[in-house]
């Protein structure tokens, strides 16, 4: 059995746990957690990157997915709509997220901590987030070429 870390159990992650200890995930899913496991692109677009921050979009049509990917640095995401998702996350949790238009959840990290996890829009509708990544957090920032 998989636990979450410490440091995870006080996060803001979102949503109603549907399944534990990688169930239903299928062979392709952990496979790809392993390939993106150092994965820095935290949404579909980088939309501007200054010394500060970088702001990411998602924008995911009704099914569509994205790939697993570690955040490192302190960041927060708002729900630019309303909208759901499925997630997956690295300890093997799987959660049904509602979203509200403008809901916003912060995250921090120690050194060393992070979080793995995709997104996959479960709702009728286009789902969009906008996601802002501090730079000056405790981990440095992942490279994003490469």
């Amino acid at each position: 059995m998989t636990t979450t870390p410490a440091f995870l159990t006080d996060a803001p992650l979102a949503g109603t746990v549907v399944a534990t200890d990688f169930e239903g995930w299928s062979d392709a899913l952990r496979e790809e957690f392993e390939t993106h496991a150092y994965d820095p692109h935290v949404g579909s677009r980088l939309l501007s990157e200054n010394g500060r921050v970088r702001v990411w979009e998602i924008r995911l049509e009704p099914g569509e997915r994205w790939h697993a990917h570690r955040h490192v640095l302190d960041y927060f995401w708002t729900a630019v709509n309303a909208g759901r998702s499925r997630q997956h996350t690295a300890d093997g949790t799987t959660r049904e997220v509602s979203y509200d238009a403008g809901e916003t959840r912060h995250f921090t990290f120690g050194d060393g901590e992070f979080l793995l996890h995709d997104i996959e829009n479960a709702g009728d509708d286009v789902l969009v987030f906008t996601t802002v990544e501090h730079l000056d957090s405790a981990n440095s920032p992942l490279p994003l070429s490469g």
